[in-house]
């Protein structure tokens, strides 16, 4: 098997993506990946993180983050105005989009559920 910027994470941990070949191989490998662009500095994707961690251990999804400022292309492929923005990949292909800035477990989880259906 070849070298791959995808760690195999334990499902009950949230992946960190390094560029758009790991998002790309992520998402593929997955029925359904939550997928949080986000940034350095950007507190409420700090206070975001053990929200992930806990979707990871509750929900059948693979969660992932990637910081779209590490590969710039991924701005406009994914037309990333605010971070927090999560996408939502059924299949590889990305259905929904949430960016309402900080999102509750619970809303969190039942958006994911809503859209992967």
């Amino acid at each position: 098997m070849g070298s791959s910027n995808v760690a195999d994470p334990p499902s009950d941990s949230v992946t960190q993506l390094q560029d758009e070949g790991a998002l790309d191989e992520f998402v593929s490998n997955a029925d359904a990946a939550l997928v949080e662009f986000y940034t350095e500095g950007c507190g409420i994707c700090r206070s975001m993180e053990p929200v992930l961690s806990n979707l990871a251990r509750e929900l059948d999804v693979a969660i992932g983050t990637i910081n779209p400022r590490e590969d710039p292309p991924l701005v406009e492929q994914y037309d990333v105005r605010s971070v927090p923005l999560f996408v939502l990949f059924v299949e590889g292909d990305p259905t929904a989009r949430l960016s309402d800035g900080f999102v509750a477990g619970d809303d969190l989880a039942n958006w994911v559920e809503a859209h992967s259906s």
